[in-house]
């Protein structure tokens, strides 16, 4: 039974379905997967506690759903098509039953060492097939992975690592990115200076690194898989257990770690996938994500192995060894669905047109964007130029909570309008609201962008603080889900998204709190107070604005500033260094002590005309200081 909607009338018939009908609507998609035990009931919710369970006592393992079912009819069809950093090393094509034995293997090396259903393991490694191979692994036996992006700091692994207490971490000697050979496991060997909880550390020999192997903990991943069976019994996993723990960033310094559960899940992955890329079998898919990121979980690995597709991986960066590398790529495998960051379009616009000329791009179907929203000149420049003015361009809207595309153009199906997400996938109410949570109707209407009613793959809980969970979530407007974000409904009814509302930055579309960066500042023993602030970026989107009072003694304003900035790629890692930071004597604050974030943000944008009435500051003599330096 095909779920994919292919006309603009087939959208709305199978959205109204979904709004009136839901759990009819993902009964029908889940009854295309195989179950282990069919479900009682399929769904139960209340955004009070938030406790939201889908397909209730079912069972199940999703990695029979991607490698075990299409063995048969698929075994010998690319699963993984691998690109290395480095363009004249070899690709890599791995089969439906190639990754199933590589995968098998791997579960049972683990199960070797102890690791099995409920146990946490961290996966901190390059963009090479071992991690989608790694991710599966931990599916096929029950453990639950936690991916950490391999750029993160040795304090920010060992933060996840300890607070998710997790078991062992896969990792690998050194990553290539770009013209760079990043010592990876150094910094596991660092970050595990601080954490009880790991028994064994998998290598993976990726760039013969000199490392250090621990005896009794470390173990390299080629003679840990040697010998080991290519069948390993997939282990049966209730519905709501525990699939993986993502760390996002929030308002606070420590980072949450939002878990996502098996079905929903697989179940929304799966059906956004092949929606909203309208992809057919044989179409080669690329996603430029990370695997350390919500986006390279959903729409690189389970997304796109659930649909039975192609799916290329990608160690590299953009513009190594030249700008025209994702180009090169594209027409390489004669990719039809391509996906990636407004951050990399606009990195690349501004190299002019010379690199994508060479390239004809014509195997291009579908082009997506993903991590922020898109500007409108970026938009139409990868949509005219890329594209070239004949591909749908799906703009879509996310979260790392959502764990799938909530709002998005379906390519080809329902219309493209530059910088809009546009509108909600079938199943997905989105409602916006004003500051007293009243929702407003109809269109021309501004607030903040809420969703009423749960979807399979809404997030559960955040790892070990439901509380947490609640309050940033559920608390704000009571019964809704809150996304954080500000979003417009124009004139056609299409939703534009405005950005963040609350305290978190989006830099190169990775999420930051600014309470994150402020710790990490505060870190340097001469600064006193922080304060930090997203603006407007021409390439991130939006840059990391920090004003910092600091005791000066002994040092150049120029010389702080840059340990400053080195203390934040030490604690957080490089994505959260500072764009800019001030020196400032002080920070506007109300009388009960609240920094007024507001007109700090207005210094940042280089925008005074408008700081609003600052005599009922503590001390509004600071905003003349604070003005004084915005060209600096």
């Amino acid at each position: 039974m095909s779920t994919k909607i292919q006309t603009l009338s087939g959208y709305y018939h199978e959205y109204q379905k979904s709004v009136l009908q839901p759990e009819e609507f993902w009964t029908r998609v889940a009854d295309t997967f195989h179950w282990k035990k069919r479900w009682d009931k399929t769904l139960e919710w209340d955004f009070e506690g938030p406790d939201v369970k889908w397909f209730v006592n079912g069972k199940l393992n999703i990695t029979e759903n991607i490698l075990d079912r299409h063995l048969f009819t698929k075994g010998d069809d690319t699963a993984i098509i691998w690109e290395p950093n480095e363009p004249n090393e070899p690709h890599l094509e791995i089969t439906y039953r190639e990754l199933y034995e590589r995968v098998c293997q791997f579960s049972n090396a683990m199960k070797a060492k102890g690791i099995g259903k409920g146990d946490r393991v961290i996966i901190y490694m390059p963009m090479v097939p071992e991690a989608a191979v790694a991710m599966l692994a931990c599916a096929r036996i029950g453990a639950v992975h936690s991916v950490v992006f391999a750029g993160f700091s040795s304090t920010s692994l060992a933060d996840r690592i300890n607070d998710c207490q997790a078991k062992a971490v896969l990792t690998s000697d050194g990553n290539f990115r770009g013209a760079k050979k990043i010592p990876v496991k150094a910094v596991v060997d660092e970050a595990l200076e601080s954490c009880e909880s790991i028994e064994t550390v998998f290598v993976l020999k990726r760039t013969d690194t000199d490392v250090t192997m621990t005896e009794g903990r470390d173990v390299w991943w080629h003679e840990a898989v040697d010998g080991q069976s290519t069948d390993c019994k997939a282990e049966e996993m209730d519905s709501e257990d525990m699939l993986f723990i993502l760390y996002t960033s929030g308002s606070t310094g420590k980072p949450k770690g939002v878990v996502h559960t098996c079905g929903g899940y697989m179940i929304y992955t799966y059906y956004s996938f092949m929606n909203v890329f309208q992809y057919n079998q044989g179409d080669i898919y690329w996603c430029t994500a990370d695997v350390g990121w919500i986006t390279g979980h959903s729409y690189i690995v389970y997304g796109p192995l659930l649909a039975g597709a192609t799916t290329v991986m990608f160690e590299g960066v953009p513009t190594y060894p030249n700008p025209s590398r994702f180009w090169e790529v594209v027409d390489k495998f004669k990719v039809n669905q391509f996906y990636t960051a407004p951050t990399a379009i606009r990195a690349l616009q501004a190299y002019g047109l010379e690199p994508v000329e060479k390239y004809s791009l014509e195997s291009l179907k579908v082009i997506g964007s993903v991590g922020e929203p898109i500007n409108e000149e970026a938009w139409h420049w990868y949509h005219d130029h890329i594209g070239k003015g004949n591909c749908p361009l799906v703009d879509t809207w996310w979260q790392t909570e959502t764990g799938g595309i909530m709002i998005s153009a379906i390519a080809g199906v329902t219309p493209n309008k530059p910088a809009h997400a546009s509108l909600p996938l079938p199943g997905i109410q989105p409602i916006i609201v004003d500051a007293e949570g009243k929702e407003l109707t109809g269109n021309n209407v501004e607030g903040s962008l809420c969703v009423k009613f749960p979807w399979p793959s809404i997030l559960r809980t955040t790892y070990g603080d439901h509380e947490r969970c609640k309050q940033t979530y559920f608390s704000t407007y009571p019964g809704l889900y809150f996304t954080g974000d500000g979003a417009k409904r124009d004139h056609d009814g299409y939703i534009r998204i405005l950005g963040r509302v609350d305290d978190v930055i989006n830099v190169s579309g990775h999420r930051m709190g600014t309470a994150e960066v402020e710790n990490a500042i505060n870190e340097h023993p001469k600064v006193v107070e922080s304060a930090v602030v997203g603006y407007p970026h021409d390439v991130k989107g939006q840059g990391i604005y920090a004003y910092a009072i600091c005791d000066m003694e002994g040092r150049t304003e120029e010389n702080l500033i840059q340990e400053i900035k080195q203390t934040v790629r030490n604690i957080i890692g490089p994505i959260a260094t500072p764009d800019k930071v001030q020196v400032v004597s002080g920070l506007p604050k109300t009388r009960s002590g609240k920094i007024m974030r507001r007109i700090l943000r207005k210094v940042a944008e280089g925008d005074i005309s408008n700081l609003g009435d600052t005599s009922t500051l503590l001390n509004p003599e600071i905003v003349d200081e604070l003005t004084k330096h915005i060209n600096k």
